[in-house]
């Protein structure tokens, strides 16, 4: 693009990570590396009287992990997702800033916060003693869905993981949070990516946090019949791209990073983790709930990504597909995949994390990038589990059921939402 010698550089100089494969980066990366799958049965609430009973789950947290400031604690013990998203952006924050804040490097009204998070909406009517508890039954909740019945509903605030980092952050430019479903942690990069490159920002905190893993979140995603029910399985029942799949499996976590304009992370010496070149973020304005059936805009963010960061589709290394494992979504993830491709499609390596993770839906983005940036470290393809039969309708380069060493330069890392909601992200190795 024209003005693209006048873009700022922009580096990742940190990153954290809360995940059903591990808490923290090194076990993460670690779960990647070994092909380790996090899912299994719910333990968060007694699923037994719902369709689909297993899920990716984060492991129990150890102690000093659940040691937080008092006027914290409360809430974030109510609220899984903005825990785990408190415990990433804290990882990330101490790798690139060790024994201080960003705003002791930067300029305050620099330094910002862009991150996705889900949204929890919790009933009060007569099901509210069982989502309490924990135990709400299957048949209720879809009889109380078809009744349309009207009640007053409470949301936990889905910004309170992004506030309390702010104060830990120390920053004050921008604060937005990002509440665009399975899309978001990937439009919350790209968007903190942009205020890095154009200027706006010096820092920014970026990435997404999320669980759905309770009664109404399964039981929603069952009644849309978007789930995958081989709860037999276990952990084999997440299977992108294979010709068995049924559905996703839900997962939860979350993924934080530390952005920064090139020169002045060299300057104050901080760690170069991978270089962010490129995003796009565009929208099918089709149905809500289905893939458009000609791709055009998930090909379209795809392409302007690469565009952004003046990287030709033939030079990719890798890409880390949305890759659900449901019937609609991976062949047509895969046709815009070629498109994009062209004749490099059959040699330009493509796999699902999901597949070890489950769909962490406004977290997930977030959680695939920080696995794209192991790749870079690791030289190692992260690989889709599972995938013993490939679908002839999702042709592509598939790195199935174990990693696999590679050259690994340039990523392209993909997110699809509900309401047809497509993002892209580039991702360079460190720049020398």
């Amino acid at each position: 693009m024209s003005s693209s010698s006048a873009r700022r550089r922009v580096v990742v100089t940190g990153c954290g990570v809360v995940s059903p494969i591990g808490v923290g980066r090194q076990e993460f990366f670690a779960g990647l590396r070994e092909g380790r799958s996090g899912i299994g049965p719910i333990r968060s609430f007694d699923a037994a009287t719902f369709p689909t009973r297993i899920a990716g789950q984060v492991p129990p947290l150890p102690r000093a992990e659940l040691d937080l400031p008092a006027d914290q604690r409360a809430a974030l013990l109510r609220d899984p997702k903005s825990l785990f998203g408190l415990l990433a952006g804290r990882e990330a924050l101490a790798q690139a800033f060790p024994g201080s804040r960003a705003s002791a490097h930067h300029a305050p009204r620099r330094v910002g916060l862009v991150l996705a998070a889900g949204l929890e909406i919790f009933n009060l009517g007569d099901l509210a003693e069982q989502v309490r508890a924990g135990r709400l039954d299957y048949a209720l909740l879809a009889e109380a869905v078809r009744a349309q019945r009207e009640r007053s509903l409470v949301q936990i605030p889905a910004d309170l993981g992004a506030r309390c980092l702010a104060a830990e952050l120390g920053g004050q430019g921008l604060f937005a949070v990002n509440l665009s479903a399975c899309a978001a942690g990937s439009q919350a990069i790209g968007e903190a990516f942009l205020a890095v490159q154009d200027g706006l920002l010096d820092c920014a905190l970026t990435g997404g946090y999320d669980s759905m893993v309770n009664p109404l979140g399964v039981g929603g995603f069952c009644m849309l019949e978007a789930l995958s029910r081989s709860n037999e399985l276990g952990p084999a029942a997440s299977r992108p791209f294979d010709r068995a799949r049924d559905g996703f499996v839900l997962g939860e976590g979350a993924a934080a990073l530390v952005l920064e304009e090139r020169e002045a992370a060299r300057r104050r010496g901080a760690p170069i983790l991978a270089e962010l070149r490129g995003y796009a973020s565009t929208l099918d304005a089709f149905r809500v709930s289905d893939p458009a059936p000609d791709q055009a805009q998930a090909a379209r963010a795809m392409r302007l990504a690469l565009e952004r960061a003046g990287i030709a589709p033939g030079e990719l290394d890798y890409i880390n597909a949305h890759g659900t494992g449901t019937r609609k979504n991976d062949p047509s993830e895969a046709a815009a995949i070629r498109q994009v491709l062209g004749q490099a499609a059959p040699r330009v390596p493509v796999s699902s994390t999901k597949s070890q993770l489950g769909h962490l839906i406004g977290a997930a983005g977030a959680v695939e990038l920080v696995a794209v940036l192991w790749a870079l470290e690791a030289q190692l393809l992260p690989a889709t589990l599972n995938l013993t039969d490939p679908d002839p309708e999702c042709a592509l380069c598939h790195v199935p059921l174990a990693p696999r060493s590679a050259r690994v330069r340039t990523c392209l890392s993909n997110s699809f939402g509900f309401g047809g909601q497509n993002a892209a992200l580039v991702v360079s190795r460190s720049p020398a």
